[in-house]
Order: structure tokens, then sequence, then C-alpha cells
């Protein structure tokens, strides 16, 4: 029989079921994931071996390791990044440019285009479109050609309020476009009233800026 000392011994004994495992679990958990990779890496790679296919290996690690940056640089690209440059190097008075989330927009102070008040372009708004239909014709995408107004109520018999004027502005720019014989299948005219502002209209200034008639250009999406 076993003395007591020795029967307390084998009681304190931990059991190989005993203890805390948590860092097994880790372990493992590290262990499935450089496991993936490297199946990710190996279905990168070109079949036969040699020199080919460690160059490729090695590009396939370089660019799993870089997959976050490229996702995310990715992702902060507009989806109609190959818009810009055709636009590069327009200058035209009275006329800027600005690439946004939905796409490149031609922005155009209505002083240009209106006489205060009202829709129908002056000479020297027919000139400014114009000198625009090459700019468009050489771009394949959707045209939303888009009235802004500031805050100033308008009532008159044609327009009971900035949302008809604003409308009308744009409508015009469309079918002028039309009579240069532009095809403006791609296009549509909306009116926004003063909906959009890009300044505040407490100021004239304000006010001014808000007064804008815009070609938002927006390319075609693979699916749309």
């Amino acid at each position: 029989m076993l003395d007591r000392d020795t029967r307390h011994a084998l009681e304190m004994t931990p059991s190989p079921g005993d203890g805390d495992e948590g860092w097994l679990t880790s372990y493992l958990d590290v262990l499935t994931l450089l496991i993936t990779l490297f199946v990710l890496l190996l279905s990168l790679t070109p079949p036969g071996g040699g020199e080919a296919a460690d160059t490729a290996f090695m590009r396939s690690a370089s660019a799993v390791s870089s997959l976050p940056l490229a996702s995310l640089a990715t992702g902060i690209q507009p989806r109609h990044s190959g818009v810009q440059p055709q636009f590069d190097g327009l200058d035209i008075p009275g006329v800027s440019v600005s690439q946004g989330s939905e796409g490149v927009t031609l922005r155009i102070d209505t002083s240009l285009l209106f006489p205060s008040g009202q829709a129908v372009l002056t000479s020297r708004g027919q000139e400014v479109v114009e000198s625009l239909i090459d700019v468009l014709t050489r771009f394949d995408g959707q045209i939303s050609v888009e009235g802004h107004t500031d805050s100033v109520p308008i009532s008159t018999a044609r327009f009971p309020s900035n949302w008809e004027l604003s409308s009308a502005r744009a409508i015009a720019v469309v079918r002028h476009l039309e009579r240069q014989g532009f095809n403006i299948s791609r296009m549509r005219a909306v009116g926004y009233a003063d909906t959009q502002p890009m300044e505040p209209n407490a100021t004239e200034e304000g006010r001014a800026a808000n007064r804008r008639v815009e070609l938002l250009l927006r390319q075609q999406v693979e699916g749309e």
C-alpha cells in the first residue's frame, strides 16, 4: 500500500486534461491562417516549377502582403477614373472642371448663359455651350444637364417657382446642343432649384455661386 505522503503527492499531480489551454487555441488559429496563405500563394503559382514559378511565387507573396493597401486604394478611386484626362487643358472662360464621387462636372455660371429670371440663352451663352461640343462628343458616357438657382423666390407667369426656372434652363442648354447637331440620346435635363447650394445664400457672392448650370459627365459602368 502507498503511504500517506505518496498518496498526497499523487493527488496533487495535475492530470493531462487540467490547466489553461487557451494558448493552444490561439496557436491553431495562427497556424490555420498561415496554411491558408500558402495555399493561396501556391494556387497563384504557374505549373512547371523552375525559375518562372519561383518568380511568380515571389510576386504573388508581394501582392498578397499588400492586399489591404491595394483594396483601400481601389476603394477610393472613382469608377469613372478614366474620364478626367480628356479634360486636361480645357480652358473656357466661365467654365470650371471638377471631379467628384459621381463623375466629372463642367460648371457654368448662369450669368454667362441667361438674363436674370429667364431661360433663353444669350448670344454669349450660346457660344459657351457650343464651345463644349467637342469635349462632349469625345465623352461616351451619360450626361446630366442640371440647373441650379439661389434661394431668392421667383413667381412669374412662366416660372411660378425656382423649380420651373432651373428645369427650363437645363432644357435650354440641351435643346441648343441638339440644334447644333449634337446627339442628345445620352443626355437628360434636371432642375434642382435651390436645393443643392454650393455656398450660403446669405450673401450676394454666395447666391451668385449657386446660380449655375452643371453638366455632370458620368461614365457608364458595366452592368448598369
